[in-house]
């Protein structure tokens, strides 16, 4: 890689199509188009599109899924996501990157070839991001180190770092069409293809806290175009149902402009870049990433036309020594249920059913939800739903939900749900019951120097 900054060289153009696991599988035409659109119009430019659709929740579902089927553990809507644009990124260049490797990069890898030569497309050149799985033996005092005694008391089911951007573009610059990455940091996925063409180098931190923003701008999808800003009567967002997904034109000096995909719904306005600019920043003047410091305090933003904003300003300071880890562990098991009452007292029927279940579950803890009633504001012992009293709700789902370390004693909660059918109060209906095996979250921070990030190519 480079070691200079290619001052001269042209913007490059970085698409976002997801933000989260579950998004929306037709985001991705219209950003498509619009990257070979701008590319057209600026000769010498460069295009990817990136998928950021990592949580740590979505990757301890992913490590429970993997757990299941080896092959599985990967982004689930991988292929509805890639399939409509596949053949159009790689006819026009346009480089893709996503997290969506989740638990088993490799295995992503594998269903990205397997759908290309079903559509009939040559292998592309995959990358496949490697170091962020740290749960070997190798690695293990280290991690103890880190996460001290706690660690002897739990049975680890993986353990998993913040990667930064640089794997990322090291792929690139060596040809990679497609880079498949697990547990990176969520601004890596721009700042990566940022580097690759720019050639920033790694100690230049004012331009990679400028790219490491735009990516922050753009991670979570359509939120800075609109979607979790919009407040109807109050914050009012056009066309929410064909809503845009973000493209930040960055340039060489670390500044971006954030527009959306042409001819969706959805706006970019000062006030939707704000928002997203200090979301999850707990500190502005010191957002940590594996890569770099970002400091916000003088950064600038400016409206430049309709759903163009600019962000400049941006400070960096050196990356931190150490890095996230997340490591996963069994966690017991999450038991519930539900059940409906409507009509005429059906609000007063269904809260004796609390007590019911709260008399009979004794060595559970259990929280209960009067849907419809109270519910997101319900404590998790259920105490408002007591003192709040019995109102006249015609139509009340209640959910009880409770963990607890043994499986045969979450069970307890199901049946005891289900006995309601009989056991009244009368007219309850629609019974569902689910048991699922959690897995609990532990973080501490590890040496960097601990961790081997790299790439390696996959085979069709």
């Amino acid at each position: 890689m480079a070691t200079e900054t290619r001052e001269g060289k042209p913007p490059v153009f970085i698409g976002c199509a997801a933000g989260f696991s579950g998004d929306r599988t037709d985001a991705a035409g219209p950003v498509v188009e619009t990257l070979v659109q701008r590319c057209r119009e600026t000769p010498g430019s460069r295009a990817f599109l990136m998928f950021e659709t990592l949580a740590e929740r979505t990757l301890a579902l992913a490590q429970l899924r993997r757990r299941q089927d080896p092959a599985a553990g990967y982004e689930p809507l991988l292929e509805e996501l890639l399939e409509p644009v596949l053949a159009r990124c790689l006819q026009h260049g346009i480089g893709i990157v996503g997290n969506f490797g989740a638990a088993n990069p490799a295995g992503a890898a594998k269903a990205i070839h397997a759908l290309a030569a079903r559509i009939g497309l040559t292998s592309p050149r995959i990358a496949v991001v490697s170091g962020d799985d740290v749960s070997g033996e190798a690695v293990r005092p280290v991690l103890r180190a880190a996460a001290g005694p706690r660690l002897d008391d739990i049975r680890v089911v993986s353990a998993n770092v913040y990667l930064g951007a640089r794997p990322i573009a090291d792929a690139f610059d060596a040809g990679a069409q497609i880079v498949v990455a697990g547990r990176v940091a969520d601004p890596s996925l721009a700042l990566g293809p940022a580097v690759a063409h720019f050639g920033w180098a790694w100690n230049d931190w004012d331009r990679l806290a400028g790219g490491t923003m735009a990516g922050h701008l753009l991670e979570c999808g359509a939120r800075v175009t609109g979607g979790y800003f919009a407040d109807p009567g109050f914050k009012e967002v056009p066309g929410l149902h064909a809503l845009g997904f973000p493209i930040a034109e960055l340039r060489a000096d670390g500044s971006c402009t954030v527009t959306k995909a042409v001819g969706t719904g959805g706006m970019v306005t000062l006030a939707t870049v704000k928002e997203q600019l200090l979301y999850e920043v707990h500190d502005p003047a010191a957002y940590l990433t594996p890569d770099v410091v970002a400091d916000i305090t003088d950064a600038e933003v400016e409206q430049l036309g309709l759903d163009a904003v600019t962000l400049r300003g941006v400070r960096g300071h050196p990356r931190p020594p150490t890095l996230k880890a997340n490591i996963f562990h069994e966690g017991g098991w999450l038991a519930e249920g539900e059940i409906s009452y409507a009509g005429p007292r059906a609000e007063a029927r269904a809260r004796p059913a609390v007590q019911v279940l709260r008399e009979r579950l004794p060595a559970l803890e259990v929280r209960f939800d009067l849907i419809g009633v109270v519910s997101v504001l319900g404590d998790d012992a259920g105490a408002a739903l007591a003192a709040s009293g019995a109102g006249d709700a015609q139509d009340v789902r209640l959910r009880a939900a409770a963990a607890h370390p043994e499986r045969r004693q979450a069970e307890r909660l199901l049946r005891e749900v289900t006995a309601l059918y009989t056991c009244g109060p009368a007219g309850g209906g629609g019974v569902r019951t689910t048991l699922t095996a959690r897995l609990n979250n532990l973080s501490c921070l590890v040496p960097r120097e601990a961790v081997q990030a790299g790439f390696a190519w996959a085979t069709p």
